[in-house]
């Protein structure tokens, strides 16, 4: 079947570092010569700025067109549904690259537009909606246009591909599997940090912040990962409901048990100096699933930090004084799983050390990217590694807590130093 993906917002971050990068591999791989692409946008778009992300631009020679509109004017999605000429054995892919709060809008007028027939998938960016309430508003909106099963809301940290082992390395190793619950787990940490900053995003972080933009999202779907069981026989078309049953039984998040930062430097860049939105955010929970009980769970994501880096680590419990394993699976920006075992020290003594045993992928190896994941599985109707609306909304019930008490507070958030160690931030 031909596909058409329309995408809203070609000429943002999104578009020009992630999407047309990964349709440009996706139409080199040879499989979808039958994929082309409109980008929409209100200004005029400089191609060469567009493909400066693309190794091999070439392969989207043809493949690419522009449609220049307003999203937020309905007078222009009539020449938009013109303009993609829609057959009957042909499928339209809309990815809204847009903020959060320009999200409804399009939905309505594409709805109202008829570009929500049964042949149309419409594909959401993380965060879905910037609280419970708008989130469900969101989904409502939705609902009226379009059915469930036509709506993929893209978290594309469950795509890459370690994240897509954490399962497959419990269920087919029975060494971990066997220990899988509280009576051999400690605690589970789970970490989003970047050394970058905002990187020009001022408008898109200021509706957002750390918790909207890396905790609600990417954070909380690995941390299901992490608790959700095992899908027997790895069916993973069970995995969104898995996954909703794991967040289902996590506590709402208590105020007293999360930290918040900004750097310093934050507010100078997106000019508005009485700026309270955070971007460092830990917060701790826990989960009332049985074999969970009593398991501290802690979260946290930064930007400006020392290090960049995503892993979920998770530590073993200690017996008799001795000191505790951890297993680490490595997400970004060196994808492995590293096991901290204690052996004895070479020599006459009885003094021993850590060493880590380590799985990399070959340094060199080609790993498709999330992204590309992502637009193959939607082509595909593959819905395993998407967001339910049951996930987004329990994700934000355990959250909201946070919100609310951030907005009713004067306090600002804790400054912190460019380049800060997590330590520092949470000593």
């Amino acid at each position: 079947m031909k596909t058409k993906l329309v995408i809203f917002g070609i000429s943002g971050d999104l578009g020009r570092r992630k999407l047309l990068p990964a349709i440009e591999q996706i139409i080199k791989s040879g499989g979808f010569d039958d994929l082309s692409v409109i980008g929409v946008s209100r200004h005029e778009v400089d191609l060469e700025t567009l493909f400066e992300k693309c190794e091999d631009k070439h392969f989207l020679d043809g493949k690419l067109s522009i449609y220049s509109m307003d999203p937020g004017e309905i007078n222009g999605y009539a020449g938009l549904k013109e303009h993609v000429n829609l057959g009957d054995n042909e499928q339209l892919l809309i990815h809204m690259a847009v903020p959060p709060l320009v999200t409804t809008q399009i939905v309505e007028f594409l709805g109202q537009s008829g570009l929500n027939t049964p042949n149309v998938k419409i594909l959401f960016e993380k965060p879905f909606g910037v609280d419970f309430e708008s989130a469900e508003k969101l989904i409502k909106q939705t609902e009226i246009y379009f059915k469930e099963e036509q709506v993929y809301r893209i978290d594309h940290y469950l795509a890459k591909e370690m994240a897509q082992n954490v399962v497959a390395f419990r269920g087919r190793n029975a060494l971990f599997n066997d220990i899988w619950d509280n009576r051999f787990i400690e605690s589970i940490e789970v970490l989003g940090l970047q050394k970058i900053n905002i990187e020009g995003r001022g408008h898109f972080y200021e509706q957002t912040g750390a918790l909207r933009d890396f905790v609600q999202g990417h954070l909380m779907q690995l941390l299901s990962l992490v608790l959700m069981r095992v899908p027997d026989n790895f069916e993973w078309d069970k995995m969104p409901g898995l996954r909703l049953e794991a967040i289902r039984q996590i506590s709402h998040a208590e105020p007293g048990r999360a930290v918040r930062g900004q750097y310093d430097g934050y507010k100078q860049e997106v000019g508005n100096p009485d700026s309270k939105v955070e971007t460092f955010v830990s917060v701790k929970l826990l989960s009332n699933q049985p074999e969970w009980l009593g398991v501290p769970i802690t979260l946290t994501s930064g930007k400006a930090m020392s290090e960049t880096k995503t892993e979920i680590s998770v530590k073993i419990r200690s017996n008799d004084g001795a000191k505790s394993n951890r297993l680490i699976f490595k997400v970004q920006p060196d994808e492995g799983i590293e096991i901290q075992l204690y052996v004895k020290k070479p020599g006459y003594g009885q003094e021993f050390e850590a060493q880590t045993l380590k799985f990399n992928y070959p340094d060199g190896s080609k790993l498709p990217d999330a992204y590309e994941q992502v637009i193959v599985d939607a082509i595909q109707s593959q819905k395993s590694l998407f967001t339910s609306s049951d996930e987004v909304m329990q994700s934000w019930r355990i959250l909201q807590p946070l919100l609310d008490d951030w907005r009713a507070s004067s306090a600002s958030p804790r400054l912190y130093l460019k380049g800060s160690d997590l330590s520092s931030l949470l000593a």
